[in-house]
């Protein structure tokens, strides 16, 4: 008789546990359950039902989009909702959102989606969007293709290797946690832009004498550097809000502060 495959449930269950590096009993005691079932669950010898799918994937830190997608795989409707930006319903996220852009002048600011598109920037952001042809910056644009692209940010930034060392680990990174095969697709793409004509190599370790990776620009103002931070929000229930973060830089240096306070009074 020929061995079926296990579940498709099963399968991306063990793949989650595989990608966060935990062995059946790791999660069974963080699951309160036993390693027997849920090895039954992985091997598709018993279905789980949908409180432990949805136990499953919280303590395998599973995304909501992918939660909705286990769900499905074990033939449950999803749990969340992916409501539109743009719709009643995220009124307030966007109202926050708004507040947060808006008090963060004369300093860059954007909020940004799952996929690093832009949704929403404040007056600051024209810094680092101006001189950006269309093509990359149509509907917001996206911040990786901005900060990489050989027409975007990179042939402006003086220390574009570490730049761009920075901005792949961090997308490498969400691939590797989040197993996303449109995030996959981004790194592929923004990986094989070719770096700007004499950029230097890229470097070879971790600068110890700093704090940050700086992004360094030259602007119309003259060259400034920025750090960033990054904001979410707290215990979403939906995937567009799981998914939405706001990314803010701030001066390094009081040249750049004062840069930045004489760009602000051309607005």
């Amino acid at each position: 008789m020929k061995t079926q495959d296990p579940p498709r449930v099963g399968r991306l269950l063990r793949e989650w546990r595989r990608r966060r590096r935990l062995s059946q009993l790791d999660l069974a005691l963080k699951a309160d359950t036993s390693t027997r079932h849920l090895s039954c669950v992985e091997t598709g010898r018993a279905r789980p039902s949908r409180e432990m799918v949805l136990r499953l994937a919280e303590h395998l830190e599973v995304p909501l989009r992918e939660r909705n997608g286990l769900l499905l795989a074990a033939g449950y409707a999803p749990a969340y909702r992916e409501s539109p930006l743009d719709g009643e319903r995220m009124s307030m996220a966007r109202a926050a959102l708004r507040t947060m852009l808006e008090r963060h002048d004369p300093y860059p600011a954007a909020a940004v989606d799952g996929l690093w598109n832009v949704v929403d920037g404040n007056r600051a952001m024209a810094l680092l969007l101006g001189s950006a042809p269309p093509h990359l910056t149509e509907s917001g644009g996206n911040v990786m293709r901005l900060i990489l692209h050989p027409e975007g940010l990179a042939p402006r930034c003086p220390n574009f290797p570490e730049v761009r060392a920075h901005a792949l680990a961090r997308l490498g990174h969400q691939v590797a946690t989040t197993g996303r095969a449109d995030l996959r697709a981004l790194y592929e793409e923004v990986s094989a832009y070719p770096p700007p004509p004499g950029s230097g190599p890229a470097p070879s370790g971790v600068d110890p004498t700093g704090i940050v990776t700086p992004l360094r620009l030259r602007t119309p103002f003259g060259e400034m550097a920025f750090f960033s931070m990054i904001a979410t929000f707290g215990a979403p229930a939906d995937v567009t809000l799981s998914e939405l973060a706001v990314e803010t830089f701030f001066p390094v240096d009081e040249e750049t502060e004062a840069r930045l306070r004489a760009f602000a009074a051309t607005w």
